[in-house]
Protein backbone atom coordinates (compact mmCIF):
# COMPACT_ATOMS: atom_id res chain seq x y z
CA UNK A 1 0.00 0.00 0.00
CA UNK A 2 1.41 3.38 -0.97
CA UNK A 3 1.36 6.32 1.37
CA UNK A 4 -0.89 9.30 0.85
CA UNK A 5 0.54 11.99 -1.45
CA UNK A 6 2.42 14.84 0.14
CA UNK A 7 0.59 18.14 0.26
CA UNK A 8 1.69 21.72 0.08
CA UNK A 9 1.40 23.89 3.19
CA UNK A 10 -2.13 24.50 4.39
CA UNK A 11 -3.54 26.47 7.27
CA UNK A 12 -6.09 25.06 9.70
CA UNK A 13 -8.29 27.53 11.50
CA UNK A 14 -9.47 26.61 14.99
CA UNK A 15 -12.29 29.01 15.67
CA UNK A 16 -13.60 29.95 19.12
CA UNK A 17 -16.55 27.75 20.01
CA UNK A 18 -16.01 25.38 17.09
CA UNK A 19 -15.49 21.66 17.53
CA UNK A 20 -12.11 21.90 15.85
CA UNK A 21 -10.98 18.31 16.37
CA UNK A 22 -12.31 15.27 14.56
CA UNK A 23 -13.27 13.79 17.92
CA UNK A 24 -16.82 13.79 19.20
CA UNK A 25 -15.66 14.91 22.64
CA UNK A 26 -15.43 11.32 23.92
CA UNK A 27 -12.16 10.51 22.18
CA UNK A 28 -13.81 8.74 19.24
CA UNK A 29 -12.99 9.95 15.71
CA UNK A 30 -15.84 10.53 13.30
CA UNK A 31 -16.63 7.58 11.07
CA UNK A 32 -17.24 9.69 7.94
CA UNK A 33 -15.10 12.59 6.72
CA UNK A 34 -16.90 14.96 4.34
CA UNK A 35 -14.52 17.20 2.37
CA UNK A 36 -15.78 20.30 0.55
CA UNK A 37 -13.25 22.14 -1.68
CA UNK A 38 -14.38 25.69 -2.40
CA UNK A 39 -12.93 28.20 -4.84
CA UNK A 40 -14.98 31.40 -5.20
CA UNK A 41 -18.22 29.56 -4.47
CA UNK A 42 -18.93 31.22 -1.13
CA UNK A 43 -22.51 31.99 -2.21
CA UNK A 44 -23.18 28.26 -2.75
CA UNK A 45 -21.32 26.98 0.31
CA UNK A 46 -24.16 27.39 2.89
CA UNK A 47 -26.45 25.12 0.87
CA UNK A 48 -23.80 22.41 0.60
CA UNK A 49 -22.99 22.57 4.31
CA UNK A 50 -26.68 22.61 5.24
CA UNK A 51 -27.21 19.41 3.28
CA UNK A 52 -24.56 17.77 5.48
CA UNK A 53 -26.09 19.18 8.66
CA UNK A 54 -29.44 17.69 7.62
CA UNK A 55 -28.08 14.11 7.44
CA UNK A 56 -29.99 11.38 9.26
CA UNK A 57 -26.59 9.83 9.96
CA UNK A 58 -24.77 11.93 12.58
CA UNK A 59 -21.27 10.42 12.94
CA UNK A 60 -19.45 12.74 10.55
CA UNK A 61 -16.87 15.50 10.45
CA UNK A 62 -16.76 18.22 7.79
CA UNK A 63 -13.72 20.05 6.41
CA UNK A 64 -14.14 23.03 4.08
CA UNK A 65 -11.00 23.69 2.03
CA UNK A 66 -10.76 27.29 0.86
CA UNK A 67 -8.72 26.81 -2.30
CA UNK A 68 -7.34 30.33 -2.67
CA UNK A 69 -10.72 32.00 -3.07
CA UNK A 70 -10.97 35.70 -3.90
CA UNK A 71 -14.55 36.00 -2.66
CA UNK A 72 -15.94 35.65 0.88
CA UNK A 73 -15.58 31.86 1.08
CA UNK A 74 -13.50 31.99 4.28
CA UNK A 75 -15.91 34.40 5.98
CA UNK A 76 -18.90 32.28 5.00
CA UNK A 77 -17.21 29.14 6.33
CA UNK A 78 -16.33 30.87 9.62
CA UNK A 79 -19.94 32.00 10.01
CA UNK A 80 -21.23 28.46 9.41
CA UNK A 81 -18.81 27.07 11.98
CA UNK A 82 -19.81 29.71 14.52
CA UNK A 83 -23.50 28.97 13.92
CA UNK A 84 -22.96 25.27 14.65
CA UNK A 85 -20.38 25.05 17.46
CA UNK A 86 -21.58 21.59 18.45
CA UNK A 87 -20.77 20.10 15.03
CA UNK A 88 -17.37 18.94 13.83
CA UNK A 89 -16.75 21.51 11.11
CA UNK A 90 -13.35 22.95 10.26
CA UNK A 91 -11.86 25.34 7.74
CA UNK A 92 -8.57 24.82 5.91
CA UNK A 93 -7.07 27.52 3.71
CA UNK A 94 -4.47 27.11 1.00
CA UNK A 95 -3.20 28.86 -2.11
CA UNK A 96 -5.22 28.01 -5.20
CA UNK A 97 -4.12 24.59 -6.42
CA UNK A 98 -7.24 23.11 -8.03
CA UNK A 99 -10.01 20.80 -6.92
CA UNK A 100 -7.86 17.65 -6.83
CA UNK A 101 -5.22 19.22 -4.59
CA UNK A 102 -7.92 20.71 -2.36
CA UNK A 103 -9.64 17.35 -1.99
CA UNK A 104 -6.35 15.65 -1.20
CA UNK A 105 -5.45 18.27 1.41
CA UNK A 106 -8.85 18.00 3.05
CA UNK A 107 -8.77 14.20 3.16
CA UNK A 108 -5.22 14.22 4.55
CA UNK A 109 -6.42 16.46 7.40
CA UNK A 110 -9.22 14.07 8.41
CA UNK A 111 -9.32 10.68 10.11
CA UNK A 112 -12.67 9.13 9.19
CA UNK A 113 -12.82 5.50 8.09
CA UNK A 114 -14.99 6.59 5.16
CA UNK A 115 -14.57 9.62 2.88
CA UNK A 116 -17.21 11.60 0.97
CA UNK A 117 -16.07 14.36 -1.43
CA UNK A 118 -18.66 17.09 -1.98
CA UNK A 119 -18.21 20.18 -4.15
CA UNK A 120 -19.32 23.52 -2.74
CA UNK A 121 -22.04 24.02 -5.39
CA UNK A 122 -23.64 20.59 -4.94
CA UNK A 123 -25.76 18.96 -2.20
CA UNK A 124 -26.55 15.54 -0.76
CA UNK A 125 -29.94 14.11 0.21
CA UNK A 126 -30.64 13.70 3.95
CA UNK A 127 -30.18 9.91 3.78
CA UNK A 128 -27.02 9.94 1.63
CA UNK A 129 -24.62 9.01 4.44
CA UNK A 130 -27.03 6.61 6.13
CA UNK A 131 -27.60 4.59 2.94
CA UNK A 132 -23.99 4.53 1.71
CA UNK A 133 -22.44 3.85 5.12
CA UNK A 134 -24.78 0.87 5.51
CA UNK A 135 -23.43 -0.64 2.28
CA UNK A 136 -19.78 -0.37 3.34
CA UNK A 137 -20.51 -1.52 6.89
CA UNK A 138 -22.33 -4.65 5.72
CA UNK A 139 -20.05 -5.56 2.82
CA UNK A 140 -16.32 -5.45 3.65
CA UNK A 141 -15.49 -6.56 0.09
CA UNK A 142 -17.06 -3.39 -1.35
CA UNK A 143 -14.87 -0.27 -1.27
CA UNK A 144 -17.10 2.37 -2.88
CA UNK A 145 -20.82 3.17 -2.65
CA UNK A 146 -22.27 5.33 -5.45
CA UNK A 147 -25.81 6.60 -6.11
CA UNK A 148 -28.02 8.01 -8.81
CA UNK A 149 -27.99 11.77 -9.32
CA UNK A 150 -30.58 14.53 -9.21
CA UNK A 151 -29.51 17.32 -11.57
CA UNK A 152 -30.82 20.78 -10.70
CA UNK A 153 -30.22 24.39 -11.76
CA UNK A 154 -30.34 27.83 -10.17
CA UNK A 155 -33.61 28.46 -12.01
CA UNK A 156 -37.06 27.16 -11.12
CA UNK A 157 -36.75 24.29 -13.57
CA UNK A 158 -37.66 20.90 -12.08
CA UNK A 159 -34.75 18.66 -11.15
CA UNK A 160 -34.06 15.68 -13.39
CA UNK A 161 -32.99 12.29 -12.06
CA UNK A 162 -30.05 10.71 -13.85
CA UNK A 163 -30.20 6.94 -13.40
CA UNK A 164 -26.80 5.29 -13.59
CA UNK A 165 -26.05 1.63 -14.31
CA UNK A 166 -24.87 -0.93 -11.79
CA UNK A 167 -21.13 -0.95 -11.29
CA UNK A 168 -19.21 -2.77 -14.00
CA UNK A 169 -15.45 -2.40 -14.42
CA UNK A 170 -15.51 -2.91 -18.19
CA UNK A 171 -18.25 -0.32 -18.57
CA UNK A 172 -16.29 2.11 -16.38
CA UNK A 173 -13.44 1.97 -18.88
CA UNK A 174 -15.78 3.14 -21.63
CA UNK A 175 -17.66 5.88 -19.79
CA UNK A 176 -18.10 7.53 -16.42
CA UNK A 177 -20.72 5.55 -14.49
CA UNK A 178 -20.06 7.00 -11.01
CA UNK A 179 -20.12 10.64 -9.96
CA UNK A 180 -17.34 12.06 -7.82
CA UNK A 181 -19.66 12.29 -4.78
CA UNK A 182 -19.51 8.64 -3.73
CA UNK A 183 -18.57 7.25 -0.32
CA UNK A 184 -15.37 5.20 -0.17
CA UNK A 185 -13.02 3.65 2.34
CA UNK A 186 -9.98 5.71 3.35
CA UNK A 187 -7.60 2.95 2.25
CA UNK A 188 -8.87 3.44 -1.30
CA UNK A 189 -7.52 6.99 -1.36
CA UNK A 190 -4.31 5.94 0.36
CA UNK A 191 -3.65 3.04 -2.01
CA UNK A 192 -4.43 4.96 -5.18
CA UNK A 193 -2.33 7.92 -4.03
CA UNK A 194 -5.10 10.50 -4.07
CA UNK A 195 -6.58 12.47 -6.95
CA UNK A 196 -4.30 13.39 -9.86
CA UNK A 197 -3.47 17.02 -9.17
CA UNK A 198 -2.29 17.71 -12.72
CA UNK A 199 -5.77 17.03 -14.14
CA UNK A 200 -8.11 20.03 -14.33
CA UNK A 201 -11.05 17.92 -15.49
CA UNK A 202 -11.95 14.25 -15.41
CA UNK A 203 -10.03 13.70 -12.18
CA UNK A 204 -12.93 11.73 -10.69
CA UNK A 205 -13.10 9.29 -13.62
CA UNK A 206 -9.33 8.92 -13.46
CA UNK A 207 -9.62 8.20 -9.73
CA UNK A 208 -12.28 5.52 -10.20
CA UNK A 209 -10.26 3.79 -12.91
CA UNK A 210 -7.24 3.85 -10.60
CA UNK A 211 -9.44 2.20 -7.96
CA UNK A 212 -10.41 -0.56 -10.39
CA UNK A 213 -6.77 -0.91 -11.36
CA UNK A 214 -5.93 -1.69 -7.73
CA UNK A 215 -8.72 -4.24 -7.40
CA UNK A 216 -11.31 -2.14 -5.54
CA UNK A 217 -14.95 -2.69 -6.43
CA UNK A 218 -18.11 -0.61 -6.00
CA UNK A 219 -21.83 -1.00 -5.37
CA UNK A 220 -24.40 1.31 -6.93
CA UNK A 221 -27.50 2.39 -5.01
CA UNK A 222 -30.34 3.11 -7.41
CA UNK A 223 -31.59 6.18 -5.54
CA UNK A 224 -30.90 9.84 -6.36
CA UNK A 225 -29.06 10.74 -3.14
CA UNK A 226 -26.63 13.23 -4.70
CA UNK A 227 -27.71 16.59 -6.13
CA UNK A 228 -25.50 18.05 -8.86
CA UNK A 229 -25.95 21.70 -9.78
CA UNK A 230 -25.93 22.16 -13.55
CA UNK A 231 -24.46 25.52 -14.53
CA UNK A 232 -23.32 27.15 -17.75
CA UNK A 233 -19.78 27.27 -16.40
CA UNK A 234 -17.58 25.21 -14.12
CA UNK A 235 -15.33 22.19 -14.38
CA UNK A 236 -18.05 19.87 -15.71
CA UNK A 237 -18.42 22.14 -18.75
CA UNK A 238 -14.67 22.16 -19.26
CA UNK A 239 -14.65 18.37 -19.03
CA UNK A 240 -17.42 18.09 -21.66
CA UNK A 241 -15.73 20.48 -24.03
CA UNK A 242 -12.37 18.70 -23.70
CA UNK A 243 -13.76 15.19 -23.59
CA UNK A 244 -11.29 13.62 -26.00
CA UNK A 245 -8.20 15.00 -24.28
CA UNK A 246 -9.53 13.96 -20.85
CA UNK A 247 -10.11 10.41 -22.06
CA UNK A 248 -6.68 10.28 -23.66
CA UNK A 249 -4.97 11.39 -20.45
CA UNK A 250 -6.83 8.74 -18.47
CA UNK A 251 -5.71 6.03 -20.90
CA UNK A 252 -2.13 7.27 -20.79
CA UNK A 253 -2.21 7.28 -16.99
CA UNK A 254 -3.46 3.69 -16.76
CA UNK A 255 -2.03 1.90 -19.80
CA UNK A 256 -2.41 -1.56 -18.29
CA UNK A 257 -6.19 -1.17 -18.24
CA UNK A 258 -6.58 -0.60 -21.99
CA UNK A 259 -5.88 -2.35 -25.29
CA UNK A 260 -2.83 -1.44 -27.43
CA UNK A 261 -5.06 0.23 -30.04
CA UNK A 262 -6.51 2.46 -27.31
CA UNK A 263 -3.09 3.40 -26.02
CA UNK A 264 -2.00 4.30 -29.55
CA UNK A 265 -5.13 6.43 -29.99
CA UNK A 266 -4.43 8.25 -26.71
CA UNK A 267 -0.86 9.00 -27.75
CA UNK A 268 -2.11 10.45 -31.02
CA UNK A 269 -4.65 12.65 -29.21
CA UNK A 270 -2.10 13.94 -26.73
CA UNK A 271 0.30 14.61 -29.61
CA UNK A 272 -2.51 16.54 -31.32
CA UNK A 273 -2.24 14.39 -34.43
CA UNK A 274 -5.83 14.92 -35.57
CA UNK A 275 -5.48 12.90 -38.77
CA UNK A 276 -4.35 9.86 -36.80
CA UNK A 277 -6.85 9.88 -33.95
CA UNK A 278 -9.84 10.56 -36.19
CA UNK A 279 -9.03 7.65 -38.52
CA UNK A 280 -11.68 4.93 -38.25
CA UNK A 281 -9.13 2.16 -37.79
CA UNK A 282 -7.59 4.00 -34.82
CA UNK A 283 -10.87 4.66 -33.01
CA UNK A 284 -10.87 2.30 -30.00
CA UNK A 285 -14.04 0.59 -28.87
CA UNK A 286 -13.03 0.03 -25.24
CA UNK A 287 -12.70 3.72 -24.29
CA UNK A 288 -15.12 5.41 -26.67
CA UNK A 289 -16.88 4.31 -29.84
CA UNK A 290 -16.81 7.17 -32.33
CA UNK A 291 -15.16 9.55 -29.88
CA UNK A 292 -15.40 12.52 -32.22
CA UNK A 293 -19.15 12.04 -32.59
CA UNK A 294 -19.54 11.89 -28.79
CA UNK A 295 -17.50 15.05 -28.38
CA UNK A 296 -19.79 16.87 -30.80
CA UNK A 297 -22.87 15.42 -29.05
CA UNK A 298 -21.70 16.80 -25.69
CA UNK A 299 -21.27 20.27 -27.18
CA UNK A 300 -24.79 20.15 -28.65
CA UNK A 301 -26.26 19.05 -25.30
CA UNK A 302 -24.57 21.94 -23.47
CA UNK A 303 -25.88 24.38 -26.09
CA UNK A 304 -29.42 23.03 -25.77
CA UNK A 305 -29.27 23.38 -22.00
CA UNK A 306 -28.28 27.03 -22.26
CA UNK A 307 -31.06 27.68 -24.80
CA UNK A 308 -33.67 26.02 -22.56
CA UNK A 309 -32.67 28.18 -19.61
CA UNK A 310 -32.79 31.37 -21.64
CA UNK A 311 -36.27 30.46 -22.89
CA UNK A 312 -37.42 29.66 -19.36
CA UNK A 313 -36.19 33.03 -18.06
CA UNK A 314 -37.84 34.84 -20.98
CA UNK A 315 -41.16 33.13 -20.23
CA UNK A 316 -40.88 34.14 -16.57
CA UNK A 317 -40.31 37.77 -17.55
CA UNK A 318 -43.33 37.70 -19.87
CA UNK A 319 -45.51 36.17 -17.14
CA UNK A 320 -44.47 38.86 -14.65
CA UNK A 321 -45.11 41.62 -17.17
CA UNK A 322 -48.54 40.18 -17.98
CA UNK A 323 -49.42 39.92 -14.29
CA UNK A 324 -48.45 43.55 -13.73
CA UNK A 325 -50.66 44.68 -16.64
CA UNK A 326 -53.66 42.72 -15.35
CA UNK A 327 -53.22 43.94 -11.77
CA UNK A 328 -51.81 47.49 -11.97
CA UNK A 329 -50.74 49.21 -8.78
CA UNK A 330 -53.34 51.93 -7.77
CA UNK A 331 -52.13 55.49 -8.22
Amino acid sequence: MTSAPERGPWEAEALPGAAASSSDGRGSPALVSVVIPCHDYGHYLPQAVQSVLAQTYADWELVVVDDGSTDDTAAVARSLIADHPDRRIRLLRQANAGVSAARNAGIAATTGRYVLPLDADDVIAPTMLERTVAVLDRHPDIAIASTDVSVFTDDDLPAQVLELPAYDKDLLLRRLIMFYCSLYRREVWQTVGGYAEDMRAGEDWDFWIACAEHGFTAHHIHEALFGARNKDDGLHVEAAENDLAVRARIVAGHPGMFKPVTRAWAQAVLAQDEREWLADERMPDDILTRAADMDQFLRVVMSLQRTARLQHRHIQRLERALAEREDPVPA
